[in-house]
């Protein structure tokens, strides 16, 4: 691992971190107007910058070789590529905002998983515009952050993600998942403290890898807004529980019926499970977890073997309640189990994993974590 005076010459003026997160509940409800339920994770990405006057952005990792070199003036959308394209996008979404950032060297490291689904690449923007603001000494409210961090990476970027991720690496605090409604851009912060509990909340990586997802995404996101133009709608958001038989006899396409059932009754969920954190009752959350998952499984269909076994095996050694989280097709499950049964649930996702040929799994602490930070 290099030091900042070792690729860039000088020491650093500051160092900042922007977490990973993982939602607790609340999936595919995003770009349908609904509701999200992430906690950050304690695992992030931090930056080590110094500013320069030359108009020129140098970025480097201790997880890739070389720097990247970019100028300011420059800066376009598909202009730098590969992983620098993220720095580089947040730098030109800030210009663009007209924020008045310089030229800067930033050395990156990172304790978050890439592709496990935990938003490393929402954190990797998220904590190079803090930098790049910090620097200069600039103050920017973190919802607003996060809003130029999702515009980066649909604009600059050409990702097409909602904006959960980016408000969870910025917004969210610790001990507290963030009730974000994506519909009326309002967030509150619900207590999420699992060990007051004597509970655990396991983050499995199941080391799957990742399955036609951009094409798988983007014929999700495009079923649900047909169904939305079919019912007259402008987003699934506005059909109520009440409304969703009379609302799938309306449909003609069976994908689409689907689709709008697990939109509708996981809106539903994170609604009660939001009620159930507030009035203390979080052991009875578990079900919750686990309904959203048989939902993301037979209704949305992103689940893969990995996530199901993993998934089935942690509700037969004990859990409380289990789920994928994440886009799908790879990536996470967490678990809510009793603490003392913690290692002994893992261990069965070994066993299982190893009894069907899966690569090893890996857990990760989730301790729910504040959002983005100058940390020196």
């Amino acid at each position: 691992m290099s030091t900042f005076a070792e690729v860039f010459g000088t020491e650093p003026d500051g160092a900042w971190r922007a977490p990973g997160r993982v939602n607790l509940i609340g999936e595919h409800t995003d770009y349908n107007d609904g509701l999200v339920l992430p906690i950050a994770l304690p695992n992030r990405i931090a930056v080590s910058a110094s500013a320069r006057e030359d108009g020129v952005v140098a970025v480097s990792s201790n997880g890739q070789e070389g720097v990247v070199e970019f100028t300011l003036d420059s800066l376009q959308p598909g202009s730098v590529p590969d992983w620098a394209a993220y720095p580089a996008g947040a730098a030109w979404v800030l210009r663009e905002a007209g924020y008045g950032i310089g030229g800067a060297n930033l050395l990156f490291d990172s304790d978050l998983p890439s592709g496990a689904g935990l938003s490393s690449s929402a954190a990797l923007l998220c904590a190079s515009a803090v930098a790049l603001l910090g620097l200069r000494g600039i103050e920017v409210d973190p919802a607003e952050v996060a809003r130029l961090a999702q515009r980066a990476e649909n604009q600059y970027v050409g990702a097409p993600v909602g904006l959960m991720d980016q408000m969870a690496s910025m917004c969210c605090t610790e001990g507290h998942a963030l009730y974000f409604d994506i519909r009326a851009m309002t967030t509150d912060q619900i207590p999420f403290a699992p060990a007051d509990d004597d509970l655990t909340l396991l983050v499995i990586d199941v080391k799957a890898p990742h399955r036609h997802v951009d094409g798988e995404y983007a014929a999700r996101r495009r079923s649900c807004e047909q169904a939305a133009a079919a019912l007259g709608v402008p987003a699934l958001r506005s059909i109520e529980l009440d409304q969703l038989d009379d609302a799938l006899a309306r449909l003609d396409d069976d994908v689409d019926r689907r689709r709008v059932r697990h939109v509708v009754t996981e809106i539903r969920r994170v609604e009660d499970a939001v009620a159930l954190m507030r009035a203390g009752r979080l052991r009875e959350v578990g079900p919750l977890f686990t309904a959203s998952h048989a939902s993301l499984r037979d209704d949305f269909e992103i689940t893969v073997p990995e996530l199901d076994v993993a998934v089935d095996t942690a509700l037969a050694a004990g859990a409380l309640g289990a789920r994928m989280t994440g886009g799908g097709f790879g990536g996470c499950i967490i678990a809510l189990v009793e603490a003392a049964a913690a290692e002994q649930v893992f261990a069965a996702i070994e066993k299982a994993f190893a009894e069907h040929g899966f690569r090893a799994p890996t857990s990760l602490a989730a301790d729910p974590s504040a959002g983005a930070s100058r940390v020196r």
